[in-house]
């Protein structure tokens, strides 16, 4: 599916299933919703009314269901009916699952979403994760044709009418976030080293006239970013420290998204083992997510100051590598002891959070981050784990994240019981907690926020996505539309508004 082209369109039109194949979508009571009329141009001659509704009739979906309407050309397939208070309404992640099962093969394949008007967004997103565009199968460099996949949605209850093109806008650029994240997640470090992200990070610059600002190697050290330049200077790739801002007239507050950007952990020094060392290609998906997000969200309009600040290293060995029991001095001007050189992307983002604080003049900070295993465990692999100063935004996140279909569920934040597990007897503090059953994720958390302090007037949301990053051995893209779905009341856009779950009654 890596040489896939997504198209959201008001309508698909007719067209016989045996020339573009058909996936029909939604909730069964939704389903059941849609005239014949409106399908019948996309499944004549091959499939008739009483087909149409005989196939509706054994649907019984658990969670969910699916039937073929026309050998594999024609498929329509049921979502839960309904879920719990903790998933999305949209049901994301079992879109995502129906159309990489049931959507038929061929070229040039249509979708028909049926949907309520608030999961138009969520469902969108989800669609757009079952279409990676990372691939190196060698069949797949010599398919030199292009393949479509159109998608329609038919909206039912209230705003049933068609989609406005302005929605399809933000559902295209939207889309393209999540499907850039994915691809640069999903790309080995041998080839999404520092300097190739840097040069994604330029590509979304030029496209959006923004001139990204650049700190690397050597200079990082002498500007005092211990942190990032301890991190990576051990690689053949130098750190870097870049930052895309958009800075429009007329702004009323100053928006920091860092982005965590470890393009390869090897633990360092305290080395990873051979089984979980796999898959550390994907300790970038922060910064991933930021970068998708940033260009979605200036490409629709954004009212406030946002900058995206990416902190990209190779947690490398080799005879400059940092040790254990070395102490770095960090942006902050906190010094650092290090007990364990796999603690590294809490060093990495404590700089850029504290160049969001001291240098951007950010009023609210928000960093996202690949950060703990032990994520993974705290809240499954589903959901990220949000650690804020602010009880308001903890309950803004975990609504974006049922909006949005980037589930989101609240870590323990408690600083003064829990930061003493990074007392140092040499230094401001360890970087690695004293008891890893203390609440890990919360403490790594705490790390990143202890570089601005704990008594900063400004907003700090820290969001742990370690295991949503990836579902088996594929990117998600995920956290590109928690972020503009966090943010949409700072966007021109109606759909993002929509989404936003701040200054909603609900």
């Amino acid at each position: 599916m890596a040489n896939v082209g997504l198209q959201f369109q008001a309508s698909a039109g007719d067209s016989d299933p045996q020339s573009r194949p058909l996936l029909l979508l939604g909730q069964l009571h939704h389903l059941h919703r849609v005239p014949w009329s409106h399908v019948r141009g996309k499944l004549q001659p091959r499939v008739t009314e009483e087909l149409w509704q005989a196939a509706l009739s054994t649907l019984n979906p658990n969670p969910t269901d699916s039937c073929p309407l026309y050998l594999n050309y024609a498929t329509v397939a049921a979502l839960p009916c309904r879920v719990s208070r903790h998933n999305s309404p949209s049901a994301a992640h079992f879109i995502t699952r129906l159309v990489r099962t049931c959507l038929p093969p061929g070229a040039h394949r249509c979708i028909v979403m049926v949907c309520e008007q608030p999961e138009v967004f969520a469902s969108a997103c989800a669609l757009a994760r079952a279409f990676p565009l990372f691939t190196h199968r060698s069949g797949a460099s010599r398919r030199l044709e292009k393949k479509t996949v159109t998608v329609e949605f038919f909206l039912v209850g209230q705003d049933n009418g068609p989609v406005e093109v302005s929605t399809l806008q933000c559902l295209a650029n939207a889309t393209d976030g999540v499907r850039l994240a994915a691809r640069i997640v999903d790309t080995p470090c041998n080839e999404m080293n520092t300097d190739t992200f840097l040069e994604e990070i330029n590509k979304v610059g030029k496209e959006l006239g923004i001139i990204p600002t650049i700190i690397r190697d050597e200079e990082l050290k002498t500007r005092g970013f211990g942190g990032i330049y301890g991190v990576g200077k051990a690689a053949l790739h130098p750190p870097a420290l870049a930052v895309l801002s958009h800075t429009p007239d007329g702004a009323t507050q100053t928006i920091a998204w860092v982005g965590k950007g470890i393009v390869y952990d090897t633990g360092g020094l305290s080395i990873k083992g051979k089984t979980t060392m796999p898959g550390m290609k994907r300790d970038c998906g922060g910064a991933a997510a930021v970068l998708g997000a940033f260009r979605a969200a200036i490409k629709q309009g954004f009212k406030d100051n946002l900058h995206a600040v990416f902190c990209l290293a190779e947690n490398s060995v080799g005879p400059n590598a940092t040790r254990p029991d070395d102490i770095h001095l960090l942006y902050s001007g906190k010094t650092v002891e290090i007990n364990n050189t796999d603690a590294e992307g809490r060093l990495v983002l404590a700089d850029g959070v504290s160049y969001a604080c001291k240098d951007l003049g950010a009023d609210i900070i928000l960093d996202m981050a690949t950060l703990t295993g032990a994520q993974g465990i705290a809240t499954g692999k589903y959901h990220a784990a949000v650690l804020t100063n602010s009880a308001e935004w903890e309950a803004a996140c975990v609504k974006a994240g049922r909006k949005c279909g980037d589930l989101v569920h609240p870590l323990v934040y408690c600083p003064e019981l829990h930061f003493s597990e990074f007392t140092s007897a040499v230094a401001d503090m360890k970087n690695s907690v004293a008891d890893r059953d203390n609440s890990p994720s919360s403490c790594a958390g705490l790390f990143i926020a202890s570089h601005i302090g704990f008594d900063w007037p400004g907003v700090w949301v820290h969001l742990d996505i370690a295991a949503p990053v990836h579902a088996g051995e594929r990117a998600t893209g995920f956290g590109v539309a928690l972020l503009l779905a966090l943010f949409g009341r700072a966007s021109e856009d109606p759909l993002l508004n929509l989404v936003s779950p701040l200054g909603c009654e609900d």
